[in-house]
């Protein structure tokens, strides 16, 4: 016996289990929706083609019975005549079997649409067990089979003696009239039965329908662990993906220092923090964040602006406040606009005294504690 106790199926269904399951062609099924389809459209088809259908009937054997007494002795008249029969007949009830075929083709697929599985049609040696198919027989499914089975008895039994006490004076007057006539009649009270009775199998299905949804995805339930295990396959192992991610990010990190060169300004903290900004008056409304970082990173990109020659100004209550509000790419929020516009004015000033004249001064940036957060 094991030691780990068997966890309960409490979990729903995954849409891979989900998948897998249609795959090996578990899908729900009702067979009582099946069976009131075909009963109801057989019936409707009866009903409605029933007269013309009869009518040819009659005339298939009408010259069948025709056969010539001269010819009962050869083979090949005999051979034509039954072919004839064979034939005739089919092409009568053709459309009644076409009918019946399309519908008991298509009404499966009104509970677990369409599933063609080549599992599901592999022999299976289990199925072949005495014990098992007791067990199936015996067991609730079985019990469930022989509680609708009785059901539909009993709905069936219930319909039919209504309509046999609504219909008992019509039955009744057949016999005193003509014969042709009271055929006629016949086959409509017979026909319309046949219809009524046929739709009472649908409170059945009306029953069984949700009944079979609900235990397909009964019996496909999971335990915690078959869920937990499940997404080990499906996403990888946690420290797969925790490599993955390690990787993604370095990748992203390197694409961010190739944009460090094109900077106007790194604002630095000086040495916790670093953040490389943009800003081009033609194509932005407002100047981009194209790098940060903070300890190794930030160290990094100060180096390479500092090979690049990007000017590096140190105001960390401002290298701060853009580090935790702006991604990467992401233009600074409006509350920095004046702090930033004062550090690129004098960034241009630098450029414009290169060469030789007085230098600007440094501007002094106050940013208070509610704009920094």
């Amino acid at each position: 016996m094991s030691d780990t106790p068997q966890q309960e199926r409490t979990e729903q269904p995954t849409p891979k289990r989900l998948k897998d399951a249609r795959e090996k062609g578990q899908v729900p099924r009702s067979r009582e929706l099946t069976a009131a389809l075909v009963m109801v459209c057989g019936a409707a088809t009866c009903l409605l083609a029933g007269r013309a259908m009869l009518e040819d009937l009659s005339a298939v054997l009408r010259a069948g019975l025709s056969f010539p007494v001269t010819s009962g002795m050869d083979s090949a008249a005999l051979t034509e005549a039954f072919a004839f029969g064979i034939s005739g007949g089919l092409q009568v009830i053709a459309p009644l079997l076409i009918v019946l075929l399309a519908v008991a083709v298509l009404a499966p697929t009104l509970t677990g649409g369409w599933s063609f599985s080549v599992k599901a049609m592999a022999p299976k040696l289990d199925k072949l067990s005495p014990l098992k198919g007791l067990k199936r027989i015996f067991g609730a499914k079985g019990l469930v089979e022989l509680l609708k089975a009785l059901a539909k008895a009993l709905v069936v039994t219930g319909v039919a003696i209504m309509l046999l006490l609504g219909l008992a004076d019509q039955l009744l007057s057949l016999g005193s009239g003509p014969v042709g006539p009271a055929l006629d009649t016949a086959a409509g009270l017979v026909g319309g039965s046949l219809l009524i009775l046929s739709a009472s199998l649908v409170l059945i299905a009306a029953v069984d329908v949700p009944f079979q949804l609900w235990n397909h995805k009964r019996q496909l339930k999971m335990t915690l662990q078959e869920v937990k295990d499940e997404l080990k396959d499906t996403d990888g192992r946690p420290e797969v993906r925790s490599r993955l991610r390690a990787l993604q990010q370095e990748r992203a990190r390197q694409r961010m220092l190739l944009d460090v060169p094109t900077a106007d300004v790194v604002i630095t903290n000086p040495t916790h923090y670093a953040v490389a900004l943009k800003y081009d008056d033609a194509l932005m409304r407002a100047p981009v964040v194209i790098a940060k970082g903070v300890d190794e990173v930030a160290a990094r990109i100060r180096e390479i602006a500092d090979t690049n020659g990007v000017p590096l100004f140190e105001a960390p209550p401002l290298a701060r406040a853009l580090f935790r509000s702006a991604d990467i790419n992401d233009e600074i929020p409006p509350r920095l606009y004046a702090a930033v516009a004062q550090v690129l004015t004098w960034i241009y000033q630098l450029r414009e005294v290169a060469g030789g004249g007085e230098w600007p001064e440094r501007p002094s940036i106050n940013i208070d504690e509610e704009t920094e957060g």
